[in-house]
């Protein structure tokens, strides 16, 4: 009894071609697991030969029959960022219209640590200037 729904001709061509072509290895990866269970073979034998866990082979036929190969492919590296600095935005482009020392400072040109100051005074938000200078480049 096969574990995993019948894959046409043209999608195993698909898939070992996206094998051969790919970068993201771990995609590969999945790819060929899902191409030998096509073939018959065993959780457990392809978990072994493939050096995943049998859940981790079970967790990619789940992805397969809810989301087809889509499914499989990897998801970016890292945390999602939490913020959304679009709303920032306006007041961004009033600072810019304006020199600093309009607001105070000795300084002619803004710096990154300018805007985090009078950002942070303006709008009453604490952030650091990593997340921010991220955005912005």
């Amino acid at each position: 009894m096969p574990i995993i729904a019948p894959i046409s001709r043209n999608e195993r061509r698909q898939m070992k071609k996206i094998i051969q072509t790919t970068r993201d290895k771990n995609y590969a990866r999945r790819l060929m697991a899902l191409l030998m269970l096509h073939q018959g073979m065993s959780v457990s034998y392809v978990a072994r030969t493939l050096c995943a866990a049998r859940s981790s082979v079970n967790r990619w036929i789940n992805w397969l029959t809810l989301y087809g190969l889509e499914g499989l492919k990897s998801l970016p590296a890292g945390r999602p960022a939490t913020w959304n600095l679009t709303s920032l935005f306006p007041l961004l482009s009033f600072l810019v219209q304006h020199s600093p020392q309009q607001f105070g400072y000795l300084r002619s040109r803004w710096s990154l640590e300018l805007f985090i100051i009078q950002i942070k005074e303006l709008i009453k938000v604490k952030f650091s200037k990593s997340p921010f200078y991220r955005y912005l480049c």
